[in-house]
Parts: structure tokens; sequence; C-alpha cells
């Protein structure tokens, strides 16, 4: 019994090879296809900068009066990492009337906010820990860097749209509750 190898003719040669780079390049672009899937920032084209976010509900706020009655209530987005008070609302195009963000820092201290990349005007209503609004920041001017700052140490802070406190007669020493 001899050894004998099988050969290849040159038309099975190239199909293998041509059958080896077919699954090469469909592994390549598979691969690229989840990255962007996952990375989708990583295209430069002219609208590359122009990711939006949208509401995303994760709560319910009143806003009551000394005597307890309910002057406004309204669904809320809870900014309380780093990175989401970091993005508040920027790269949104809009918010529904009854819409906001409730931002929740660690501690109570002075607070200062400004509109960078915020494309609607709004109004900032900053919240002591006791819950109590100390400090009103009404028809903010969009993509600006004004600070807007708080009179008052807060723990919260409160965005929505611009007219809303004076459309519902929210008032500094207003109380905040939320679930």
């Amino acid at each position: 019994m001899t050894n004998q190898k099988k050969k290849t003719s040159p038309k099975q040669a190239v199909k293998k090879t041509n059958e080896k780079l077919y699954f090469v390049l469909a592994a390549i672009i598979a691969a690229a296809v989840i990255v962007l899937f996952i990375y989708p920032g990583l295209i430069n084209n002219e609208k590359n900068d122009e990711v939006y976010y949208m509401f995303k509900k994760e709560g319910e706020l009143t806003i009551t009066d000394s005597a307890s009655s309910v002057k406004a209530k309204l669904d809320i987005e809870i900014a309380d990492t780093d990175y989401e008070r970091q993005l508040g609302l920027m790269k949104r195009v809009s918010m529904e009337e009854r819409q906001g963000m409730l931002f929740i820092f660690p501690t109570e201290n002075m607070q200062s906010f400004w509109m960078r990349n915020t494309l609607i005007s709004l109004d900032m209503i900053f919240i002591n820990a006791k819950k109590k609004i100390v400090t009103i920041h009404k028809n903010t001017k969009i993509l600006s860097d004004q600070s807007y700052p708080s009179t008052a140490p807060a723990k919260y802070v409160l965005e929505v749209n611009a007219g809303f406190t004076d459309k519902h007669k929210v008032n500094v020493g207003d109380v905040i509750s939320w679930k």
C-alpha cells in the first residue's frame, strides 16, 4: 500500500481559496455590524453628533402648596448618577407638558445648572432636602453656558418645560413628592 496524496485540480484550489476568502469577509462584516450596532457613534457623518434622547418615565411627581393642595402632577425621568446628571435634558428636541426630569444629588449643596446642548427652554426648580422649593429659574435660554444657580442649598432639581411654573402657579415654598 502506498501513500498517495490526492491531487487537487487548479479549479478546486481556486474554489477552496474563494470559500475561505468569503468566510473571512463574512466574519469581518458581521463583526463590523455588531461593533457599529453597539457603538453607533463610530461612523463619522454629518448627522453623527445629532444623537437625540427620548423621555423614559421612571416615576410620578406631585407639587403641592403649603396647605397640601395639589398644583401639578407630572411623569418624571430620574437623573441620580453622575452621568445622568451631566447629560440631563441635553439633546432632547421636545418634552410633553406633563413631563420633567428630577435630578437627585447625594448631598444638599448650592447647585448650578446651564443649558449647554439643551434644545428646549426650561423652568428649573431647585428643591432642598426637606423637598421644599427654594429657587425657580423661568424660561431658560437654550444652548447657553449661562449659569442658573440655586439661592439656597438644594438636594433636588426639577426641570420642566418653560412656562410650566407660571401655568401651574408653582412658587418658592411649595413642596414636591414623588413615587
